[in-house]
Protein backbone atom coordinates (compact mmCIF):
# COMPACT_ATOMS: atom_id res chain seq x y z
CA UNK A 1 0.00 0.00 0.00
CA UNK A 2 1.34 3.41 -1.01
CA UNK A 3 -0.37 6.49 0.36
CA UNK A 4 0.30 10.20 0.90
CA UNK A 5 2.35 10.78 4.04
CA UNK A 6 0.73 12.56 6.97
CA UNK A 7 2.16 14.70 9.76
CA UNK A 8 2.20 11.61 11.96
CA UNK A 9 4.60 9.92 9.49
CA UNK A 10 7.27 12.65 9.41
CA UNK A 11 9.34 11.31 12.32
CA UNK A 12 9.21 7.70 11.05
CA UNK A 13 10.23 8.91 7.57
CA UNK A 14 13.28 10.71 8.97
CA UNK A 15 14.28 7.62 10.96
CA UNK A 16 13.85 5.35 7.93
CA UNK A 17 15.97 7.69 5.79
CA UNK A 18 18.72 7.65 8.45
CA UNK A 19 18.76 3.83 8.42
CA UNK A 20 18.62 3.57 4.64
CA UNK A 21 21.31 6.15 3.84
CA UNK A 22 23.51 5.71 6.92
CA UNK A 23 25.70 2.98 5.37
CA UNK A 24 26.49 5.32 2.46
CA UNK A 25 28.02 8.08 4.62
CA UNK A 26 31.53 6.51 4.80
CA UNK A 27 31.41 5.65 1.09
CA UNK A 28 30.24 9.07 -0.08
CA UNK A 29 32.21 10.99 2.54
CA UNK A 30 29.21 13.23 3.34
CA UNK A 31 25.68 12.75 4.58
CA UNK A 32 23.50 12.23 1.50
CA UNK A 33 21.13 15.17 1.07
CA UNK A 34 17.94 13.20 1.92
CA UNK A 35 19.30 12.63 5.43
CA UNK A 36 19.01 16.34 6.19
CA UNK A 37 15.68 17.09 4.52
CA UNK A 38 12.84 18.62 6.53
CA UNK A 39 10.26 15.87 6.20
CA UNK A 40 7.68 17.78 8.20
CA UNK A 41 7.75 20.57 5.60
CA UNK A 42 7.85 18.16 2.65
CA UNK A 43 4.88 16.22 4.02
CA UNK A 44 2.97 19.48 4.53
CA UNK A 45 3.63 20.39 0.88
CA UNK A 46 2.11 17.08 -0.26
CA UNK A 47 5.27 15.78 -1.91
CA UNK A 48 5.84 12.65 0.20
CA UNK A 49 4.35 9.18 -0.10
CA UNK A 50 4.93 6.16 2.09
CA UNK A 51 4.74 2.41 1.59
CA UNK A 52 3.57 0.16 4.36
CA UNK A 53 0.44 -0.69 6.27
CA UNK A 54 1.03 -0.17 9.98
CA UNK A 55 4.59 1.14 9.73
CA UNK A 56 6.55 3.22 7.24
CA UNK A 57 8.58 0.72 5.21
CA UNK A 58 9.41 2.97 2.27
CA UNK A 59 9.34 6.64 1.32
CA UNK A 60 9.07 8.51 -1.95
CA UNK A 61 9.52 12.26 -2.42
CA UNK A 62 8.29 13.67 -5.74
CA UNK A 63 8.76 17.25 -6.94
CA UNK A 64 7.87 18.88 -10.25
CA UNK A 65 10.96 19.81 -12.26
CA UNK A 66 10.17 21.65 -15.47
CA UNK A 67 8.53 19.16 -17.82
CA UNK A 68 9.56 16.19 -15.65
CA UNK A 69 8.73 14.76 -12.26
CA UNK A 70 11.78 14.52 -10.00
CA UNK A 71 12.14 11.49 -7.75
CA UNK A 72 13.92 13.49 -5.08
CA UNK A 73 14.17 10.56 -2.71
CA UNK A 74 13.24 6.91 -2.75
CA UNK A 75 14.25 4.86 0.28
CA UNK A 76 13.29 1.51 1.75
CA UNK A 77 13.88 0.35 5.31
CA UNK A 78 16.99 -1.88 5.17
CA UNK A 79 15.06 -4.66 6.92
CA UNK A 80 12.50 -4.61 4.08
CA UNK A 81 14.85 -4.32 1.11
CA UNK A 82 14.50 -7.07 -1.47
CA UNK A 83 10.69 -7.22 -1.13
CA UNK A 84 9.99 -5.08 -4.21
CA UNK A 85 9.02 -1.95 -2.28
CA UNK A 86 11.55 0.26 -4.09
CA UNK A 87 10.27 -0.86 -7.48
CA UNK A 88 6.67 -0.36 -6.33
CA UNK A 89 7.50 3.19 -5.23
CA UNK A 90 9.14 3.94 -8.59
CA UNK A 91 6.15 2.44 -10.43
CA UNK A 92 3.93 4.68 -8.30
CA UNK A 93 6.03 7.69 -9.38
CA UNK A 94 5.53 6.65 -13.00
CA UNK A 95 1.77 6.38 -12.47
CA UNK A 96 1.67 9.84 -10.83
CA UNK A 97 3.61 11.33 -13.74
CA UNK A 98 1.33 9.68 -16.31
CA UNK A 99 -1.78 10.94 -14.47
CA UNK A 100 -0.37 14.48 -14.72
CA UNK A 101 0.55 14.12 -18.39
CA UNK A 102 4.27 14.21 -17.54
CA UNK A 103 6.37 12.15 -19.91
CA UNK A 104 9.63 11.79 -17.99
CA UNK A 105 10.87 10.98 -14.51
CA UNK A 106 14.24 12.26 -13.26
CA UNK A 107 16.38 11.29 -10.30
CA UNK A 108 19.95 11.62 -9.16
CA UNK A 109 22.24 9.59 -6.98
CA UNK A 110 25.86 9.83 -5.92
CA UNK A 111 28.39 8.36 -8.35
CA UNK A 112 29.83 6.22 -5.53
CA UNK A 113 26.42 4.60 -5.01
CA UNK A 114 27.20 2.27 -7.91
CA UNK A 115 24.74 -0.41 -6.83
CA UNK A 116 21.95 2.18 -7.02
CA UNK A 117 23.03 3.29 -10.50
CA UNK A 118 23.08 -0.36 -11.63
CA UNK A 119 19.64 -0.98 -10.13
CA UNK A 120 18.13 2.04 -11.85
CA UNK A 121 19.65 0.96 -15.16
CA UNK A 122 18.12 -2.52 -14.76
CA UNK A 123 14.76 -0.81 -14.17
CA UNK A 124 15.04 1.10 -17.45
CA UNK A 125 16.57 4.38 -16.30
CA UNK A 126 19.32 6.01 -18.37
CA UNK A 127 22.09 8.34 -17.31
CA UNK A 128 21.97 11.75 -18.93
CA UNK A 129 24.46 13.84 -16.94
CA UNK A 130 27.06 13.95 -14.17
CA UNK A 131 27.65 17.09 -12.16
CA UNK A 132 29.33 18.21 -8.97
CA UNK A 133 26.67 19.93 -6.83
CA UNK A 134 26.94 21.04 -3.22
CA UNK A 135 29.98 18.78 -2.73
CA UNK A 136 28.23 15.74 -4.24
CA UNK A 137 29.32 13.97 -7.43
CA UNK A 138 25.85 13.29 -8.81
CA UNK A 139 24.68 10.96 -11.55
CA UNK A 140 21.47 12.24 -13.17
CA UNK A 141 19.12 9.66 -14.65
CA UNK A 142 15.82 9.72 -16.49
CA UNK A 143 13.09 7.37 -17.54
CA UNK A 144 10.36 7.90 -20.09
CA UNK A 145 6.80 7.46 -18.89
CA UNK A 146 4.19 6.19 -21.29
CA UNK A 147 0.61 7.39 -21.01
CA UNK A 148 -0.31 4.37 -18.87
CA UNK A 149 2.52 4.86 -16.37
CA UNK A 150 3.91 1.64 -14.91
CA UNK A 151 0.92 -0.40 -16.07
CA UNK A 152 2.16 -0.59 -19.62
CA UNK A 153 2.19 -4.04 -21.11
CA UNK A 154 5.34 -5.90 -20.18
CA UNK A 155 6.73 -8.83 -22.17
CA UNK A 156 5.62 -12.19 -20.82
Amino acid sequence: MIRPATDRDARAIGELVERAYGPWVPIVGLRPAPMDADYGALVAEGDVFVAGDSEVAGVLVLRPEGDALMVENVAVDPERQGEGLGRALLDFASDRAAARGIEELHLYTHERMTSNVELYERLGWEEYDRLEEHGFARVFMRKRVDEEGSRKKRPV
